[in-house]
């Protein structure tokens, strides 16, 4: 069976009204140990997956509200911490990347049909 044509090439998802309401949010990666839960240094920070790419980002749909110091370890300018083997970084995007989905329908910034 050949994969639906429609995810060969996906539409580019950006966003500047995601990209703005993450100013002065909570992190919602929350690494343990690592975050400052500073909202001043949160921002949308991008997670890994098939629309990313050499000198592209992902979308903005994979992304969460993150803090400077969670930034910091996801994008590896700081190592993983010690106390976690590294497959715990899949959980911790999975889980911010939904908590960050449920602020942006929150906050109107998304909407999902049938969702009040």
């Amino acid at each position: 069976m050949l994969p639906n044509q429609n995810y060969m090439k996906p539409v580019r998802i950006e966003s500047q009204a995601m990209r703005r309401a993450a100013q002065g949010e909570a992190c919602t990666v929350e690494i343990l140990g690592v975050c400052n839960r500073d909202p001043a240094t949160t921002v949308l920070a991008h997670l890994p997956d098939e629309s990313h790419g050499m000198g592209r980002k992902s979308d903005d749909l994979s992304a969460a509200f993150c803090c400077g110091a969670c930034h910091d370890v996801l994008d590896g300018r700081v190592p993983w911490p010690d106390r976690f083997e590294e497959s715990y970084r899949e959980w911790y995007q999975r889980r911010a990347m939904v908590r960050t989905w449920r602020r942006l329908v929150e906050l109107g910034v998304i909407t999902i049909k049938g969702v009040k």
